[in-house]
């Protein structure tokens, strides 16, 4: 059943690269004022912005916030001090945002490119018993390929490639995975843990960055049976973890010898490709909806709790 709120303030949280809607959630954002939101676009390290002034934060193109992790981190602890929810939580949020909750997956039985995690210093050390093969090093927090270097082992412009690498950070360490220029990587968009849609990228001609910034290409697919029963796998892997409430994600992930092996999981920040599925915005609309209806609700029954107990 469709909810119509009247007067929900919602924040869309954005960045001072793209401050404004995003062209792919525009349809999105007309939906939800179509059910009674008030979206406004705030920057998300804007300190002029009164977060307490919303019902909640949708978070959309924060694509800095790997940039300024310490301060990312710090705004959700003022969010979550001042009470306001956001969507997805802010306990999901911090686990997604260091690359590391992968090795949490595999734990838990899900399929993932092989993968360890060396500090900046030691990334050359990680990568001793590792001659010849051809690799890819990239921040466990990081966004759009920062930072992120391909090469094989032992090649003497990898290594210096190596040395100009920011040695505060932590990395990933990744074997190259030739079935993504071959045969492309999946992503899967899931809305309220449903599966919705699915893309197909590919990087450009002599590349391994799927990004469009990088030349990328992205195409509307149906993947098989096996693909999305991995993706669900994956999900409910997260939740056993202990995140449940799932708003929105985007399962990032390429087939390697007959076998889904999940690359990401966006649960942050993610493109959602809702351009080429309007019925994907609305769903996507409605639920953001339900949820506020549901928030106003509680923060009612609290009131009514605290009034009936004398309580100011």
């Amino acid at each position: 059943m469709s909810v119509s709120l009247s007067g929900s303030r919602l924040a869309i949280a954005t960045c001072s690269l793209y401050p404004t809607v995003y062209p792919d959630d525009v349809y999105f954002v007309d939906v939800l004022k179509r059910l009674g939101v008030q979206p406004t676009f705030c920057i998300w390290n804007d300190p002029a912005v009164d977060w307490a002034a919303f019902d909640a934060v949708l978070i959309r193109t924060i694509w800095d916030y790997f940039q300024h992790y310490a301060a990312f981190l710090t705004w959700l602890d003022t969010l979550d001090q001042l009470g306001v929810p956001t969507i997805n939580d802010t306990r999901l949020i911090r686990w997604n945002s260091e690359k590391r909750y992968l090795l949490d997956l595999e734990q838990q039985g899900v399929p993932i490119i092989p993968t360890r995690v060396a500090h900046g210093g030691k990334v050359s050390e990680a990568l001793q018993s590792m001659s010849g093969q051809e690799m890819v090093i990239k921040p466990t927090v990081s966004g759009g390929a920062w930072h992120t270097v391909r090469g094989r082992v032992g090649n003497a412009d990898f290594q210096q490639t190596l040395a100009r690498l920011p040695t505060h950070l932590d990395y990933l360490v990744q074997p190259f995975v030739p079935e993504i220029a071959s045969h492309g990587e999946w992503s899967l968009l899931y809305f309220a843990g449903t599966y919705s849609h699915a893309v197909i990228k590919y990087p450009a001609a002599g590349d391994y960055r799927v990004q469009t910034e990088h030349g990328g290409t992205a195409t509307q697919i149906v993947p098989d049976v096996a693909i999305v029963d991995a993706a669900d796998k994956a999900l409910a892997a997260v939740a056993g973890l202990g995140h449940a409430e799932q708003a929105y994600v985007r399962v990032d992930g390429v087939m390697m010898e007959g076998q889904f092996r999940v690359m990401e999981l966006e649960f942050i920040e993610p493109l959602l490709h809702l351009t080429i599925r309007p019925d994907a915005a609305e769903r996507f609309a409605q639920h953001i909806a339900d949820r506020l209806h549901r928030l106003q609700n509680e923060r009612n029954n609290r009131a009514a709790s605290a009034k009936c107990s004398g309580k100011p």
